[in-house]
């Protein structure tokens, strides 16, 4: 769920190279930033492939669930436990099929809450990692 721009430049003389103000997407290494908001937070997605895609979320929600959500970075299901999440950044595990899950992780430690019941807690940085 990238957005990226592109533009077209009609002048024949390219004596200086193109620059970028900001770059949002592109190499692994690039944070892209989503939301809008008073509360910032770190998030890290990675995937089955062990591909990490950082993200640095905007909200006013007050739970990092409720902030993934909203910009639809997860989805899932409710269950007695809370929000099982089975997709992230738009892969889906299931892990009665191919034996794999979100794993939830919170400063890069286990989490022992789930991504629905969390505060966003100022400066902590949060994670989602197939497992």
């Amino acid at each position: 769920m990238a957005l990226s721009a592109t533009g077209c430049n009609d002048n024949k003389n390219n004596d200086t190279p193109p620059t970028s103000a900001s770059s949002e997407t592109g190499s692994a290494t690039d944070t892209t930033v989503m939301g809008e908001g008073s509360t910032s937070f770190a998030f890290a997605v990675t995937d089955p492939d062990g591909n990490t895609s950082p993200f640095e979320i905007h909200t006013d929600k007050t739970t990092v669930g409720e902030a993934l959500l909203e910009l639809e970075l997860i989805a899932g299901d409710d269950s007695e436990y809370g929000l099982y999440v089975k997709t992230v950044n738009g892969v889906t595990l299931d892990y009665d099929k191919d034996g794999k899950y979100w794993a939830f992780y919170i400063d890069g430690e286990y989490a022992t809450s789930g991504v629905d019941a969390t505060q966003i807690t100022d400066g902590a940085s949060y994670a989602l990692k197939a497992e």
